[in-house]
């Protein structure tokens, strides 16, 4: 069949469409394409850079047709004193290690090469907010296809970051972060995710020590090993977000953008609204008497994959390895010092959080930080009532009220007031507006605690051959820095101030007693040094000072 011809309107015979089609669709020999991307580039090195060789075949688009997504109309301007980014190519990364978005542009000394990624994507924070959005979207839905993020090279290179940032000492085989340093840590990590995908993993029980507690007794501590605390981590990076979505709103101890302030900030707004009856509650051994049985069934409500059930039941019946060098495999309980065990117990109180949201909270405002918690009422009575709910909620839990620790208290003007996370709580009249409001400072234990701290870094025996106060202050600061930043949101003027007064008096009392003259009394050595070192002498020597960096959350300096 003959292609049809078309008619010229002067009269005469233009050629046939189909062959005019066909000079307009390709192009010159030697003529850049407008083709967009990478496959523009390789066609400008095949016609115009590569002289010495045959021709480059294109970095991308290879096996397959190139259709153009859109013509440009400056093909040929390669010599412009700015350089535009061709379309980025999108790859496929190994195990999330590598950058998504791979950019090659024209121009330049290294024509060709993979440039950076313009904005580079973190895997990891996809992965967090996939699955929150997920989990949030549906309440009831159980996850399966998790295992195989937990060995994902950029989990791994994560959780270790994290468990590098926090230090901490060697598990029951000896094996330091600065060992893992030095050999390492590609390679410790390269032999965690073997062992982790081909099931060769086995945690190891934790090391048991004791850490003091302010009342005197000691608090069991659990050290795991250097490498079940990255697979914990690892762990936790993964399920974390699907729980964190169904956590409720009076939860804030160790969650993520949630922290202590925040929940003695609502203890200051509820305090204020008239709530002066307060349950103080306490778990007792609450990490030491946590059913496994029951926590489990609460994880797998929301997880449904095998392999990470699996991984949880082992570290729960890891065993402790005591003084005696004894493992022994309790029954009951997480160990307290784990990664994990901090979101375990999230879960297992979640249901404390879910039924008095749902059931009572016409009694009062619960607010929980881990195993610490507080409900604020209006009147006696409901705080009585909430004290028996309590009870019921927590024999269903398989645990049991502190029954020292847990008690009715009343914050009103003129009462006791009482002590939550670190502060003393008490409602006070304000002098400047005549209201009442819920204060909050430092408690009396809090206050001692600090002036221990302050006693053992100036203490004459520790800073035996000082040179330089500079060093005692170095010391110091830390210590005044990190106290002051935790205390400044609430109304802590007073105690700030008797802190820095008490910080001088020790350092005077330090000098009197190392560089008084011998044959006086001390009380004159220290007077002596009270005139040569006077408080502003140190503040110009770098001392901290606490007083005037009262903060409020959400307002400037007080």
């Amino acid at each position: 069949m003959q292609p049809r011809e078309s008619r010229d309107p002067k009269g005469g015979k233009a050629e046939p469409i189909m062959s005019r089609r066909r000079q307009q669709t390709a192009p010159e020999y030697g003529a850049a394409q407008d083709f967009p991307g990478v496959e523009r580039r390789a066609c400008d090195d095949s016609s115009t850079r590569n002289r010495r060789g045959p021709t480059q075949r294109p970095m991308s688009g290879e096996g397959g047709s190139h259709k153009p997504k859109a013509k440009g109309v400056r093909a040929g301007r390669e010599s412009e004193g700015f350089v535009v980014p061709s379309m980025p190519v999108a790859t496929t990364p190994v195990e999330g290690r590598d950058p998504a978005l791979v950019a090659r542009v024209a121009g330049g000394k290294c024509e060709g090469m993979a440039a950076r990624p313009i904005n580079p994507v973190d895997k990891v924070r996809e992965l967090h907010h996939a699955l929150f959005r997920a989990a949030k979207r549906n309440p009831g839905r159980r996850f399966h296809a998790l295992f195989d993020r937990i060995w994902r090279g950029d989990i791994l290179q994560r959780a270790w970051e994290r468990v590098r940032s926090n230090d901490g000492a060697a598990g029951i085989d000896g094996v330091s972060l600065a060992m893992i340093e030095r050999r390492g840590v590609a390679r410790f990590l390269a032999e965690v995710r073997d062992e982790i995908r081909n099931g060769r993993y086995r945690p190891q029980p934790v090391r048991r020590v004791w850490i003091p507690k302010p009342d005197g007794r000691q608090r069991p501590l659990g050290i795991p090993t250097v490498k079940d605390r990255v697979v914990q981590m690892a762990t936790k990076l993964v399920i974390e977000p699907i729980f964190e979505a169904g956590f409720a709103e009076c939860s804030y101890g160790f969650r993520p953008q949630r922290n202590a302030t925040q929940a003695l900030e609502k203890l200051r707004i509820e305090g204020g609204r008239g709530r002066h009856f307060v349950v103080d509650g306490d778990i007792q051994s609450f990490f030491d008497t946590i059913d496994k049985a029951v926590l489990m069934d609460l994880v797998s409500r929301r997880i449904c994959d095998r392999r990470v059930l699996k991984l949880l039941r082992q570290w729960l019946d890891a065993g402790v390895l005591d003084e005696e060098n004894i493992v022994r495999n309790p029954n009951s309980g997480t160990p307290q010092g784990g990664v994990i065990s901090p979101l375990l117990a999230n879960i297992y109180l979640h249901e404390l959080d879910r039924e008095w949201q749902r059931d009572c909270q016409h009694l009062g405002i619960l607010v929980r930080y881990a195993d610490d918690f507080v409900v604020l009422c209006h009147r006696e009575s409901q705080a009585n009532e909430a004290m028996q709910r309590l009870r019921e909620i927590f024999t269903r839990l398989k645990l049991v009220l502190h029954p020292e620790k847990t008690k009715l208290v009343q914050i009103g003007l003129g009462k006791d007031g009482f002590d939550f996370l670190g502060c003393h709580l008490r409602i006070v009249k304000s002098h400047f507006k005549g209201r009442t409001y819920l204060f909050r400072w430092p408690s009396a234990k809090t206050m001692c605690n600090v002036r221990t701290k302050i006693r053992k870094l100036t203490d004459r025996c520790r800073r035996a051959g000082l040179k330089d106060v500079d060093e005692v202050i170095a010391d110091l600061n830390p210590v005044l820095k990190g106290w002051g930043n935790y205390f400044r949101t609430g109304n802590a003027s007073k105690q700030f101030n008797q802190i820095d007064y008490y910080v001088w008096r020790c350092i005077i009392r330090m000098l009197g007693k190392q560089r008084g003259f011998r044959g006086h009394p001390l009380a004159w050595r220290v007077s002596q040094q009270r005139r040569v070192w006077s408080l502003e002498k140190l503040r110009e020597r770098g001392l901290h000072k606490l007083l005037g960096t009262i903060q409020y959350p959400g307002s400037k300096t007080a």
